[in-house]
């Protein structure tokens, strides 16, 4: 995915990095680049692609709106965000502004940290055009134009010709994650037995693509209302009339992708959302609302299904003695290992310093002896760290529910810490406790 990038243009090399300077804290990792002249910038422009533009009113070798005009020329540029950065905002820059190509006018004396926070609100509001195009036309020579507009301005486009290879690449690219197409552009009338309707057909009601997740532009040779109706009613997004007209037909595309951009934007916030709803922040494991929500259901895939607790040795010792600070890290190190031992499993933090481990198999004995060693060998923050474990199994308790297996797990637990600590004790079906760590003496 292409990144947003900013070219900064001014005269003055100290407002060029207090500009910087600022940009870069309200959006660490963004890629900015800087410019003391028109030609400089110009060069820039050339080389790389960018975002957004800011200029100073005066440059040392020409006029800001001068560079503006210029720069709109470049069809690459033609609706990037320019911002004229300026303290003195005379009747000149209201007057011709608008037809020299300028986005917004920010005024100096609101201080660089009220450009910082103007920039970032464009930014996520007029996004680079970039993305995936699949593109659907059977005319060689219509395509082999439209093509060239589109990769101009920086789209990678995958053209074919039927709505039939089009059902097949997007089939094979539905994922969780949206797929790897951006936007689809086709004709509305197609060679072959499928149009450009019945593809919108298949994307809408059987592949249940929707109109957010994969916008569709399409192309027609009518314009008339009866197929405009029927445009929409197939559900397309938006169309475009033959013969082309490049300005509008790259507005509609870059208003489509930018639905799509913010479409992803959002199910990305909400797969965070939900994330943070499930997991424990310090450690990284899940937290015991998930566990209860989702252990039982977890445990009922097999019949091979066990339960283990594991509790930090003199955990309360660590915090009193070497502080909370310490004390976190300590847990943090514990949730990284339980997710990178158990990623078949469900690891969840029970409270404090107790941890739940739901797993299936034979071989989960060994293996939670494993994570005993494994703790022994951690010293997370140069602490010296044990972990006493007890558990219990679905097939020594096929009638008990989670709860109660935690429970007996539990009671192996304590059966650890009375032995000595650093052990792991199994409750098993006769209730008897037997240890599944081989002896320390």
């Amino acid at each position: 995915m292409i990144v947003n990038s900013i070219l900064l243009v001014d005269g003055s090399a100290l407002s060029r990095e207090l500009m910087r300077r600022q940009l870069q804290e309200n959006m660490p990792g963004l890629p900015i680049v800087t410019a003391s002249s028109q030609i400089e910038a110009l060069q820039l422009l050339e080389q790389g692609q960018f975002s957004l533009i800011t200029t100073a009113l005066m440059l040392p070798d020409a006029d800001g709106l001068d560079l503006c005009r210029r720069i709109r020329l470049d069809k690459r540029y033609r609706y990037t965000p320019i911002i004229v950065i300026s303290s003195d905002a005379d009747e000149r820059l209201i007057r011709e502004g608008y037809a020299a190509g300028v986005t917004d006018y920010f005024d100096k004396a609101q201080g660089f940290t009220a450009l910082g926070q103007l920039i970032k609100g464009f930014l996520e509001r007029n996004t680079a055009l970039y993305g995936r195009v699949l593109y659907i036309e059977d005319s060689r020579t219509i395509a082999t134009i439209t093509k060239k507009i589109l990769e101009q301005h920086g789209l990678v486009i995958t053209h074919i010709t039927s709505a039939e290879d089009g059902l097949k690449l997007l089939g094979m690219t539905k994922r969780e994650d949206g797929g790897c197409y951006d936007l689809v552009i086709t004709d509305f009338y197609l060679d072959g037995e499928m149009t450009g309707g019945d593809l919108l057909y298949v994307l809408r009601a059987r592949q249940r693509y929707s109109q957010q997740e994969l916008p569709v532009l399409v192309i027609t040779g009518n314009d008339d209302a009866a197929t405009q109706a029927e445009v929409f009613r197939a559900g397309a997004n938006d169309f475009v009339c033959k013969p082309l007209v490049e300005e509008v037909f790259i507005a509609r595309v870059r208003s489509l992708l930018l639905i799509k951009h913010q479409f992803d934007a959002l199910r990305t916030q909400a797969a965070d959302m939900e994330y943070l709803a499930v997991t424990d922040v310090l450690t990284g494991v899940h937290n015991r609302r998930y566990l209860l929500d989702e252990g039982q259901n977890f445990l009922d895939k097999s019949g091979h299904g066990w339960v283990a607790i594991a509790d930090l040795d003199y955990f309360k010792r660590v915090n009193d003695n070497l502080g909370h600070l310490i004390g976190d890290k300590v847990l943090m190190a514990m949730g990284k290992l339980l997710n990178q031992l158990f990623t078949d499993g469900l690891c969840a933090r029970f409270g404090g310093e107790e941890f739940i481990i739901l797993l299936h198999g034979d071989e989960v004995p060994a293996r939670i002896e494993q994570l005993r060693i494994e703790v022994e060998r951690l010293k997370p923050a140069d602490v010296d760290t044990t972990i006493s474990l007890g558990m219990a199994a679905v097939q020594d308790h096929p009638d008990v529910d989670l709860n109660n297996l935690i429970g007996l797990a539990d009671l192996a637990l304590y059966k650890a810490k009375e032995t000595g600590r650093n052990r792991v004790y199994l409750t098993g079906a006769d209730g008897q406790f037997s240890s599944v760590t081989p002896s320390l003496d």
